[in-house]
This record gives C-alpha cells, sequence and structure tokens, in this order.
C-alpha cells in the first residue's frame, strides 16, 4: 500500500461520521487539545513573570553588566566610562555608589539600601517605561532629595515633601564604626510594578552620596547596559576587559542575579513537566480510540488484505490516524492556549471582579489573584515560539507512540478470520 493512500484512509476515519469509528478520534483529539491549553498557557505566564521581574532588576538593579575596581589606586569614573562606551552596542554607562543605612519616617524605620547614582539613569528611554512616578519626581536635583519607593515609603509613612533621616555607619580613624545622621527631604515617590523591588529604592544624588556614605563602606561599580543583554551579555563582557585591560573586575547579570534566575528557571521547568504528565495520559486516551476503531473497522481491514495490502500497509493507516488525531489536538489546543494567553490579564481581572462580587456577601472584602506584594501588576505576554513547537511535536509524538500497539495488532489480523466473525 502506499502512503498516499494510507493517510487518505486515517484522514478519512479522523472526519467519518459517529457510529462509522469517527467519534473516537475526535474525543482523543479534543482530549490532547484541552491537555495542551494549561500547558501553553503556563509557559506565557511563567515566561511572562520571569522577564517582567528580570527586566526590572536588570533596568533598575544590577544593570545589565557591572564593572568594579580591583585594584587600589582609584577608579577614574570618566575615563573608565569613556572607553566603554566606545563599544559599539553599548546602550549606557553610569557611576553607581552603595551603601547600607536605616531610615527614618513618620510611622516607623527600616533598613535600606542606599543608590548614589547619576541622575540620567533614572532617564534611560528603556528603563523609563518600566517606571511608574507616583507622586513628585523621578530625580533627586539636591544633595538633600531622596526618592523613595512606594512601598518603602509607604512602610515609613512618607509622602512627598516629608522630612526623613538616613542614619549610616562610616569607618573613623581609629578604624572604628561610628553613626552618621543626614535629613533629607522626599522629592518623589516611584514605582516599576514589582513591590521586591520598590521596597528597597532608597536613591539619593551624587552629591548626596559624598555627603552621608564612606568610600571605605560602600560598593563603587560602573553599571553598563546593553541592547540585549540576554543574548549578548557574555559577548560584551570580554569586550570591556580587552577595552579596560588588568585593574577590573567585570560581572554579567547571569553572575550577579545566578540565584534568583535559577530559582525562576526551576519552577518554570518543574510547572512544565507537571503539565506535561497531562499530556501524556491524554495520550493514552489514543491508544483506546485506535483500538476502538480497529474494532470498528475490521471489515475495512479485510478488504484491504483481499486487495494486497501488507502487515506494514494496514499498520500504516492506523498510525497515520494516531498522527493526525494528535495533530488535530496540538492544533486546537495550542490555538486555544495561546489566545487565552494572550488574554491572560484581562481574564484575571474579571475573574478577579467576578470573585470580589461573590466575596462582597460574605465578607465584604476584594479578592487580589496576583497579590502586587509578590507578583508582578501586570504581565508581559512572552511566547517562546521554539518551545510551543516543541510542545506540539510532543504531543503528535506521545499520539503515534500511543497508537504503535492498536495499529501493529491491526497489521497482524487475518483477513479469513474476520469474515468468519462477521
Amino acid at each position: 500500500m502506499k502512503k498516499k493512500a494510507a493517510f487518505f484512509i486515517a484522514l478519512r476515519y479522523l472526519w467519518c461520521r459517529a457510529h462509522e469509528g469517527g467519534r473516537y478520534l475526535r474525543g482523543a483529539a479534543a482530549g490532547i487539545a484541552i491537555s495542551l491549553v494549561p500547558i501553553i498557557v503556563t509557559l506565557i505566564v511563567a515566561d511572562g513573570m520571569i522577564r517582567g521581574i528580570m527586566d526590572r532588576y536588570l533596568e533598575f538593579g544590577t544593570g545589565h553588566l557591572q564593572v568594579f575596581e580591583i585594584s587600589n589606586f582609584g577608579m577614574d569614573e570618566e575615563d573608565t566610562a569613556g572607553k566603554i562606551k566606545d563599544i559599539n552596542g553599548v546602550r549606557g554607562v553610569w557611576f553607581e555608589q552603595r551603601g547600607m543605612g536605616v531610615l527614618a519616617g513618620r510611622s516607623g524605620r527600616t533598613g535600606v539600601t542606599v543608590r548614589a547614582i547619576e541622575s540620567s539613569f533614572w532617564d534611560d528611554p528603556y528603563s523609563y517605561k518600566y517606571l511608574n512616578i507616583i507622586e513628585g519626581e523621578h530625580i533627586p536635583e539636591t544633595d538633600r532629595d531622596i526618592v523613595l519607593g512606594e512601598a518603602l515609603a509607604a512602610g515609613i509613612g512618607v509622602k512627598t515633601g516629608d522630612t526623613v533621616r538616613l542614619m549610616t555607619l562610616r569607618t573613623g580613624e581609629n578604624e572604628r564604626l561610628s553613626p552618621r545622621s543626614a535629613s533629607f527631604t522626599v522629592k518623589g515617590i516611584l514605582s516599576c510594578g514589582y513591590n521586591e523591588l520598590d521596597a528597597l529604592w532608597c536613591i539619593i544624588s551624587r552629591e548626596g552620596g559624598k555627603r552621608v556614605l564612606s568610600n571605605d563602606d560602600t560598593s563603587a561599580s560602573l553599571i553598563v547596559k546593553i541592547d540585549d543583554p540576554y543574548k549578548n551579555a557574555d559577548d560584551f563582557l570580554s569586550k570591556i576587559y580587552m577595552q579596560l585591560g588588568s585593574g577590573f573586575g567585570i560581572y554579567t547579570w547571569k553572575d550577579l542575579l545566578r540565584s534568583q534566575y535559577s530559582s525562576y528557571e526551576s519552577t518554570r521547568q518543574l510547572l512544565l513537566f507537571i503539565m506535561a504528565l497531562i499530556v501524556i495520559v491524554a495520550a493514552v486516551n489514543v491508544s483506546s480510540a485506535t483500538s476502538m476503531l480497529v474494532l470498528e473497522r475490521q471489515k475495512d481491514i479485510a478488504v484491504l488484505k483481499f486487495s494486497g495490502a501488507d502487515i506494514k500497509g494496514v499498520t500504516s493507516v492506523f498510525l497515520w490516524s494516531g498522527l493526525l488525531t494528535g495533530f488535530a489536538g496540538s492544533v486546537i489546543g495550542i490555538t486555544l492556549g495561546l489566545l487565552i494567553g494572550s488574554n491572560i490579564n484581562f481574564l484575571i481581572r474579571q475573574l478577579e471582579k467576578l470573585l470580589s462580587f461573590f466575596s462582597g456577601f460574605f465578607s465584604g472584602r476584594q479578592i487580589t489573584i496576583l497579590d502586587p506584594e509578590f507578583y508582578l501588576e501586570t504581565i508581559p505576554i512572552i511566547i517562546d515560539w521554539n518551545a510551543v513547537f516543541i510542545i506540539g511535536l510532543f504531543a503528535v509524538i506521545c499520539s503515534v507512540i500511543a497508537s504503535w500497539i492498536p495499529a501493529r495488532r491491526a497489521g497482524r489480523l487475518k483477513p479469513m478470520e474476520i469474515l468468519r466473525k462477521t
């Protein structure tokens, strides 16, 4: 039997009337489609959450690369930054000094990471799209201005225009630590849509950093941003090494956020593995559907045998049935999954409204599915087409494997025994 003939017979079985056996294959295809919807939605949501969180850390936290001086001669900031900017593909370079401190407001105090960084850092257009100015201005202009994250400001009970006290430590001449306290006026309150970062934002100007931060007890680095940090970070690491020479330590965001990124990726892979088990279970239905189809179409098998079809030819008919069933289920399931995943933010908002409506009758409180204290306020829509293709291919392969045993059994049926039974 020719492959083309086997394909068209299998296609006819898939679309034939229900009482002729088509209901079994279409039911199996529906099961595969239903199983693929959650795995595609999980993929989109997981990738969106990871990319959304990492984008904010890269743009506002670590940058794409960081350059530290490891010699004791003192970093010439302008000269070093100029050399890095000469590299094609570098988006920007900013000097930052970081230290630890305690910030006291009207209703509390908390430990903070103090960031004294060049003001142009906050005007980078790629970063600015994530920035939400809640109150005031987003840049400290004088050495007495301070800009806080929304979560941090709420935690100590301050608003724009309020005065806060920042306490830091410095090392004295006798190498003993002594406290240093300074007053600042809250210039603005910002948010990037991720609470964990907002809770750390205590931003002052370079001049303010010189006033309260000690060089011995802080870290100084150059924050570097490039065109595509997810693909080119390692390449630019080598380029910057070649440009600056020895005396500098250079780290990519992968080094600085290794544990955090690995944790996110491990969670993503675990979720996809659990969803893949559902697909495997759904593929087992293909085996049952093919077995029932073989029972329904025994007369067809006998006719094919009498027409000269061998074991391989009959087997291929039912293998094609399994493949087409898996393919049809994959196309439908992936399409529905992409449709739901692409509109996940709208669906979550509508579900929150519905749950809040019913909750109002009992507790009167609002239901929030994505708590901004732990998640992004809005999930970016990221579609990994390579992963989508692999998932679809996996479902089709599972369907073919599941149909192998009943297809092989059909190929070994003897036509005379079939006719005697009927």
